[in-house]
């Protein structure tokens, strides 16, 4: 790789978490108030609870909630006796999670390029928070799970999905000015990219919309190999 395409990758991926971050500071109040907790479909608590078991049966490693919002999915693993913390992009949502959840640790951050020792995480959680990150982007998102999780660590991806990968931009959310993409891929494409980066894949649920959804929703269980590769 050259100098000019790693300055331009570096530019692209400042570019996309600015935005972000942004976008999601002007419309932090408005989101955790449209998306309370103990709103979830029956079927993503089910799966995030299977996930929490995985996790806990290995020991007491951490468990990062990436792109963490409002605080209230690591709230959730908290009560199922997950030692979870989050990390989100934008200041907003984390001053948001700490005052609603002040008994646990939240901190500022990018999936690009976590703040986190290598092979410490017994698990990570990205639950809707890699659809904002481009496809350009999305090996380096995954080769960082590869990273900090440990050997038999496991990562649960949910998203937005198609029949087909799409692109969709937002310039207004609640009545706030933002900047926003949105990238929606099958699961199989998130498959592809987890397995490049080195994590086998456990298991895919899709399931449809429900209530005021527009779009299918998918998970894809990924595990780091035993073997530490």
């Amino acid at each position: 790789m050259t100098d000019a395409t790693e300055s331009s990758r570096t530019d692209g991926a400042e570019t996309f978490l600015q935005t972000t971050r942004t976008s999601y500071d002007a419309i932090a109040k408005d989101y955790a108030a449209q998306f309370p907790a103990g709103g979830w479909h029956p079927l993503d608590r089910t799966l995030i609870s299977a996930f929490a078991e995985l996790v806990t049966e290995r020991g007491k490693a951490p468990v990062a909630d990436l792109g963490s919002g409002p605080g209230h999915v690591t709230g959730l693993l908290d009560g199922l006796g997950v030692p979870a913390f989050g990390v989100d992009l934008s200041p907003a949502m984390v001053a948001l999670a700490r005052d609603t959840y002040p008994q646990l640790r939240f901190h500022v951050g990018s999936m690009t390029s976590l703040d986190l020792p290598d092979a410490t995480l017994g698990g990570i959680l990205a639950l809707y928070s890699t659809i904002h990150v481009p496809d350009a982007h999305l090996p380096t998102v995954c080769a960082e799970f590869h990273r900090t999780l440990q050997p038999g660590g496991h990562a649960l991806l949910a998203f937005q999905t198609s029949e087909a990968p799409g692109q969709m931009h937002l310039p207004e959310r609640f009545g706030h000015e933002i900047d926003l993409d949105y990238y929606w891929r099958t699961p199989e494409q998130i498959t592809a990219v987890l397995e490049e980066a080195g994590l086998e894949l456990v298991a895919t649920v899709r399931r449809e919309p429900a209530g005021e959804e527009k779009r299918a929703r998918a998970f894809v269980l990924a595990r780091r190999p035993d073997d530490g590769t």
